[in-house]
């Protein structure tokens, strides 16, 4: 047991008995307890396996490859839309989660048999995106912020090119795209702080003043 996680749980508003419960059924899977990006971490051979967090409606238990998983009983979800490896599953009362602890505790061990056979979410799998013309545009006019934007991890630039092609506007992908050239030239995503976590993580409040 991990003593950040205690002290995570002795501070979180909501959902301290479901997350604590959770906590019990990932400790006797036997996973390692650690603390990343601000919540309960566990991980098999420091390979990440879940995370636990905590939201206004819910908490959660996340599975970082999820994707992967077989899911028969249909419980796992998206959490955002264009998410291709992780997955969740949302708890929102601790009976449900003693009804299921068979269930979740499959699961688990599931993903750690995943960390076993070093089988790998194959992102290629997932088709690329088109790049924008106007995005195309900015590249030729200026080498630095293609080969800057190159640089981001295939995440960062995809949470980029999902926003910018949303617009239905050329002026507006174009206003987007010269909004975000600092934070591209930085390295960061759409939804990192200066903090160096992600604004949707827990406990990341996203007040930070950007650089």
């Amino acid at each position: 047991m991990n003593a950040k996680v205690d002290s995570y749980l002795g501070r979180v508003k909501k959902w301290k008995e479901e997350l604590t419960h959770l906590r019990e059924i990932l400790l006797e899977c036997e996973l390692n307890e650690d603390f990343k990006w601000g919540t309960p971490c566990y991980t098999f051979q420091d390979k990440n396996v879940a995370l636990l967090g905590s939201f206004n409606n819910y908490c959660t238990l996340s599975f970082f490859k999820g994707a992967l998983l077989k899911d028969p009983h249909g419980i796992l979800r998206k959490p955002g839309e264009n998410t291709r490896a992780a997955r969740i599953i949302p708890f929102t009362g601790s009976q449900v989660i003693s009804d299921t602890k068979a269930i979740i505790k499959n699961y688990l061990l599931e993903a750690i048999e995943l960390e076993k056979a070093g089988i790998k979410v194959d992102f290629a799998e997932t088709p690329e995106l088109p790049l924008p013309e106007e995005l195309h545009l900015k590249f030729k006019k200026n080498s630095k912020f293609k080969t800057a934007f190159k640089a981001l991890t295939p995440g960062r630039q995809r949470g980029y090119l999902l926003f910018f092609s949303a617009a239905k506007q050329a002026r507006t992908r174009t206003a987007r795209i010269e909004k975000f050239t600092p934070r591209i030239f930085d390295g960061k995503g759409m939804n990192d702080c200066v903090c160096g976590r992600s604004k949707k993580m827990p406990n990341c409040d996203g007040s930070h003043k950007d650089a």
